[in-house]
């Protein structure tokens, strides 16, 4: 068990401390010259069932509070320290407020001092530690009035604090690793050694990690956990970690940053939060507050926006993003403080709720919706919740590495009555099925618009029906919902265009005849590099407008494709370019219009023509001189016609 102390600054701590374990943590020469703490003390209790209690001391200053909470990250109990003499002073309040905020709920008092106080003093300061506590989560924590000199009462709470210990519930240790960096030194011989907290998971020695947020790769090399050497460390426990790697020294690590596992590694300067202000502050938080940022042993500059209206009284819960001035790392579910500008004040705290927030629509209500279902702290009630409000479903790979699930319990969440699982770009997304028959309505309401539009024309193209009736569904999710239209008879996709089973389009018997006499014949004598319509027209002695009249009717028929302005290939040919394209990209990652140029004898204009149009139709996607091609979609030009 990790107990932190929190009090003001020369109630006792440290010396408590020293009198629970026999350490000294206070280590810098200059808290030894002053007698005041400045930096975060640990110390270790051993007890007889092998366990250990795991000890931080944090200061009292009123100029500290940031130093204080970065040690109080992480603790499981809270040890409140207050002198007789002197009662509940500033800091002892402005602590209590943050192991509040901070979610703490196991603690005990230890009212020090009491040598130089009467009875009636000990009586009366009690009961202002009472009245204190009573509206906090600590309310029930018993009061152990103590003297750190004489040892009076230090043995009544050493063992309420070694009972507290094995009645302690084992902290849940799935998800992947995670370590509050609090502290980092280098030793002789060793090396560069980080101690913090385990918020999560597991680490052995040898598990290759990473320093986030700036994503600089470790390996373990050794490990002590709760002040001994093993081959293990859990959550929950106090970790010193010898770390390696290419670009690891101790300058490069700080005070804030977290050892995880790479899976985890997400850094962000935007936060959605759940916050609640404390009901001592006089005035409501407005938007675009400036504020401190504590998270973890981390303490950044940063931006309130609130979300939910224009401010959040005191004593009210709000939605609020947090704009931050530097990347951290964060999860869902991570705790936070928020103080004021000069950092002199704790204004409120909260969770985390969403570590990958949108930039616009943040304040629009099913955005809101979405961040109240995640205020849920179980996953399957936040799931069903965020599902019902979730149009564009929830993509449990990221909630994964966000919410930092296990496997079990990610795959629980696929389990949901009345969902829909679809494989997606990270893994599965999950819709409720009301919401994802609302998808395969609004797929064939725009149908039979487009057909209703442009009856001359066979159907929009798959990319194009994406845009105009699914634009927030990525790419696979939106094949998938195609697939399932199509395998149900709903719909036809006759290469690239898709509608409805109904309608169909053809060419009047002259037209048709032309085109197979005449027209089809010139365009696949060279179908790479086929005439253009001025071209055609000449051949043929034919005036320019009924060709270009014939081959868009033609387009819109899928039997020929216009690439370029007045210059169409038939479909067979278009089948062959894309499976060029295809195989050029397996074979070097990408399409480039030189290569693709010398697959195809043509010259270099046709070759760009042919790319670009490709990236309009949505088979692939330009990035600088290369077109990637997207495996997922497949132009089908060699399908049948109905």
């Amino acid at each position: 068990m990790i107990i932190g102390t929190a009090g003001h600054i020369d109630h006792g701590k440290t010396a408590l401390v020293r009198a629970l374990t026999g350490v000294e943590t206070d280590r810098l020469p200059e808290e030894k010259a002053r007698g005041i703490t400045i930096d975060l003390g640990y110390a270790y209790q051993p007890l007889a069932g092998g366990e250990t209690l795991g000890f931080v001391d944090v200061p009292g200053h009123e100029r500290l509070v940031h130093t204080m909470i970065a040690g109080a990250t992480g603790i499981d109990f809270v040890l409140l320290v207050v002198a007789a003499d002197d009662g509940p002073m500033p800091q002892t309040r402005e602590h209590l407020q943050v192991l509040d905020l901070l979610g703490l709920r196991h603690g005990a008092v230890a009212l020090t001092k009491i040598d130089r106080v009467a009875p009636e003093r000990i009586a009366q300061v009690s009961a202002e530690i009472r009245q204190l506590l009573a509206p906090t989560a600590l309310a029930d924590s018993p009061l152990f009035p103590v003297c750190a000199l004489t040892g009076a009462g230090v043995g009544e709470l050493r063992r309420y604090l070694e009972q507290a210990a094995q009645d302690q519930s084992p902290p849940a240790n799935g998800g992947g690793f995670r370590l509050a960096v609090d502290r980092c030194f280098t030793l002789t011989g060793i090396g560069t050694v980080v101690t913090g907290t385990a918020h999560s998971g597991a680490v052995q020695t040898g598990d290759r990690l990473l320093l986030s947020p700036s994503g600089r790769e470790v390996r373990v090399r050794a490990i002590h956990a709760q002040n001994q050497p093993v081959e293990r460390g859990v959550a929950g426990q106090r970790c010193a970690l010898n770390l390696t790697g290419p670009e690891v020294e101790r300058q490069a690590i700080h005070r804030g940053d977290w050892v995880i596992d790479p899976a985890l590694h997400f850094p962000t300067a935007r936060l959605d939060v759940e916050l609640r202000v404390l009901a001592t502050e006089a005035q409501a938080l407005r938007h675009w507050l400036p504020v401190h940022v504590h998270l973890g042993a981390t303490d950044l500059t940063g931006r309130l926006a609130v979300l939910a209206g224009d401010a959040i009284a005191p004593g009210e819960m709000g939605l609020a993003q947090l704009v931050l001035d530097q990347p951290l790392a964060a999860l869902h579910g991570d705790r936070l403080i928020v103080r004021d500008q000069p950092a002199q004040r704790t204004l409120g705290g909260g969770r985390v709720l969403d570590v990958a927030p949108p930039t616009r629509g943040r304040r629009k209500p099913q955005r809101l919706a979405l961040l109240r279902a995640f205020c849920q702290t179980e996953p399957l009630e936040a799931m069903q919740a965020a599902l019902a409000v979730s149009e564009a479903g929830i993509d449990l790979g990221l909630l994964g590495r966000h919410w930092n699930l296990q496997p079990a319990s990610l795959a629980a969440l696929t389990t949901l009555p009345d969902t829909v699982a679809v494989s997606g770009a990270n893994g599965i997304m999950l819709f409720s099925r009301t919401h994802w028959q609302l998808w395969r309505a609004r797929l064939l309401a725009a149908l039979a618009a487009e057909h209703s539009q442009f009856p001359g024309r066979l159907g929009p193209d798959r990319e194009r029906l994406r845009r105009i009736a699914a634009p927030t569904l990525n790419r696979p999710i939106f094949a998938a919902l195609l697939d399932e239209l199509t395998a149900q008879g709903q719909v036809v996709r006759t290469g690239p265009w898709v509608h409805l089973p109904e309608h169909q389009v053809r060419l009047a018997p002259d037209d048709q005849a032309r085109w197979q006499a005449d027209l089809a014949p010139l365009l696949r004598a060279v179908p790479f590099n086929p005439p253009r319509v001025r071209d055609l027209a000449q051949r043929l002695g034919w005036e320019e407008a009924t060709v270009r009249r014939l081959l868009k009717q033609l387009a819109g028929m899928g039997e020929v494709f216009q690439v370029a302005q007045d210059h169409f290939f038939t479909r067979e040919a278009v089948a062959e370019l894309s499976a060029l394209a295809f195989a050029l990209a397996e074979q070097e990652g990408a399409a480039r219009a030189a290569s693709f140029r010398d697959r195809i004898g043509g010259g270099r204009k046709v070759a760009i023509h042919i790319l670009e149009f490709f990236d309009r139709l949505g088979y692939s996607h330009r990035i600088g001189d290369e077109h990637r091609i997207f495996r997922d979609t497949l132009l089908g030009l060699n399908d049948s016609k109905p």
